[in-house]
């Protein structure tokens, strides 16, 4: 199935041409639960692996032993999902409350190679954004599932880039981590759907000028809105008879009540897991990501977010899931969360096989 983000509430460019300057499209992967093919772009599905290449581990020394088995969190997200809308059942819980993290494996010492988790597999025929070395196809993402690397104690990524057409033989046992240091760090495994879209620079980066413009336009729109709501509410306070009745009007204002378009949630960055586009540094000052090797500024190639949007972007979520916007499956499908809730892979754009860099929200 396609997913297809909606129109944007307003077209910004024609409202603020000075922000042509400042667009740039981006790829929306929309995953939703399933399985897919080692042939196609997936997350946390099999990889196009060949069957001669060594599957890549984490040497670095730390603890390995103790977390979450990998089966464990996806059973529980699995017996989750199958029990939306009813009461679970006495063996349900049985199961949930036996999954617990502890010493799962062992025999595992700190410094023994740990094999990373395949995260995603993106290929250029699917993903418009996705750019690597000339002549490759195929993206491959595996990361170390232990928040215990580097300063800013955070997971490893590995970049895998490939000719497809070169692999052969393709790797069948595909291995696995035995536990992970969070559930959050284990994403489900799901298919795509990608579409591209276009976005705006991040607010904060913009001229002051631009800025203050753009302030301005959400201050009129807000004391519109408040015109038009004073001069339809005629009627006086409304009594209930019941809590009940008070929470049913209350749920149906939420309903009926006008969205507020502003820049940054509806009309610059779209949310969700993506290739390309900008990055949002709604959390923290902007900062620069320049390549190490040779100073080049490095834009976001692969989004990992916690959503396919939230209550401050949901005029991003697809046409096709309108009905469904209380689902976990589609707006968390993938169980991810890192950082704040955010997590960039920057790579180089003028030898994308130059170090990556991470950056989080």
């Amino acid at each position: 199935m396609t997913r297809t983000t909606p129109p944007r509430p307003v077209d910004v460019e024609a409202v603020f041409p000075a922000l042509s300057a400042h667009r740039r499209t981006a790829t929306r992967l929309h995953p939703r639960r399933g399985v897919a093919k080692a042939d196609e772009s997936s997350l946390a599905g099999p990889l196009w692996w060949p069957a001669d290449e060594p599957w890549p581990v984490c040497t670095a020394v730390h603890p390995k032993a103790k977390g979450h088995r990998l089966n464990d969190v996806r059973l529980e997200r699995r017996i989750l999902a199958e029990a939306r809308g009813r009461e679970l059942s006495d063996e349900e819980r049985r199961i949930l409350g036996a999954v617990t993290p502890g010493r799962h494996a062992p025999d595992l010492r700190d410094e023994d190679p740990l094999p990373l988790l395949a995260v995603a597999q993106l290929y250029t025929r699917d993903i418009p954004d996705l750019v690597g070395p000339e002549g490759h196809d195929l993206l491959q993402v595996l990361w170390c599932p232990f928040e215990v690397h580097g300063p800013d104690r955070t997971i490893e990524v590995v970049l895998r880039w490939r000719r497809s057409r070169d692999v052969g033989d393709v790797l069948t046992h595909q291995p696995e981590p035995p536990v992970a240091g969070r559930q959050e760090c284990v994403p489900t495994p799901c298919v795509l759907h990608p579409e591209q879209v276009v976005e705006h620079e991040y607010l904060g980066l913009l001229s002051e000028e631009l800025q203050e413009a753009i302030a301005d336009w959400e201050e009129g729109l807000l004391d519109e809105e408040e015109d038009e709501e004073d001069a339809s509410d005629s009627s006086g306070p409304q009594s209930y008879d019941t809590y009940e009745e008070y929470e049913a009007a209350m749920a149906r204002a939420r309903t009926e009540e006008e969205y507020e378009v502003d820049y940054m949630g509806d009309l610059s960055i779209s949310p969700g897991w993506k290739v390309g586009g900008f990055a949002s540094w709604h959390l923290t000052d902007p900062a620069r990501v320049d390549c190490a090797v040779c100073g080049t500024p490095m834009p976001p190639l692969l989004t990992v977010d916690k959503g396919e949007c939230d209550g401050g972007s949901r005029s991003w979520l697809p046409l096709e899931d309108r009905d469904s916007t209380d689902a976990p499956d589609v707006i968390d499908p993938v169980g991810v969360y890192l950082g704040r809730g955010s997590m960039r892979v920057h790579t180089c754009p003028a030898d994308p096989e130059h170090p990556h860099r991470l950056s989080f929200q």
